[in-house]
């Protein structure tokens, strides 16, 4: 199948990622799968009766396509993002936290609010000098200047994030079936790492590719 996007190191398909089999010869996963809870941006909160407006994350009525990609991918290591509200991926094996130092409550008036997510860890061959499982970000997702609307996607996540879990994969390429943002794409690229990603949606296959031709944009932080 013929690249949306291609260069020296980042390969974009767009598609469906069960019926593209190109990202299965990689060695490590890193991604951001639906995972089952109905996200639909601009609801406040998680909302289920509202996955199909237009900023909802497709197929994340269920953890179907996630546990599909996840059984298509065993036993290579993989670095998974989720939630605690969701049953983790069968054999998981550490579980890390995103500590989104600069999320806000919003219109809520809870006596908490959520400030994290959680990253599972399947597989082995993950290695450096042992550190924290919490990664901290001081990135904001929403308002006028948040990661949202800088890059044009819902749940988009930081390049930094993404570099520092990727410098504890194994030696390999890279793989993300659900490049969304174009994070994980362009981490990996950052790092010297060739990475193959596939994403459904055309207009976010747009937005990585202009994100990743844009070598003299500062993607550090987005």
């Amino acid at each position: 199948m013929k690249p949306y996007y291609q260069d020296d190191l980042i390969t974009l398909y767009h598609g469906d990622c069960l019926g593209i089999t190109e990202w299965l010869d990689a060695d490590v996963l890193v991604t951001d799968p639906p995972y089952g809870i109905a996200w639909a941006s601009n609801t406040m909160h998680y909302d289920r009766t509202k996955a199909a407006t237009k900023n909802a994350v497709k197929n994340d009525e269920s953890t179907m396509l996630r546990d599909s990609v996840l059984q298509l991918w065993q036993p290579k290591p993989a670095i998974v993002f989720g939630t605690w509200k969701i049953d983790r991926p069968k054999n998981t094996k550490h579980r890390l936290i995103w500590h989104k130092t600069k999320m806000n409550p919003g219109m809520s008036s809870a006596p908490w609010f959520t400030a994290e997510e959680e990253i599972y860890v399947l597989g082995s061959g993950f290695t450096g000098k042992a550190k924290q499982n919490v990664y901290p970000t001081l990135e904001a997702r929403g308002g006028q200047d948040g990661l949202s609307a800088q890059t044009g996607h819902p749940t988009p996540k930081p390049v930094g994030l993404m570099e520092a879990l990727i410098a504890k994969c194994p030696d390999g390429v890279i793989a993300d079936p659900f490049a969304g943002s174009g994070a994980t794409l362009l981490a990996a690229r950052n790092l010297g790492r060739q990475v193959i990603g596939i994403e459904l949606e055309e207009r976010y296959c747009e937005l990585i590719a202009k994100r990743a031709s844009q070598s003299a944009f500062d993607f550090s932080n987005l």
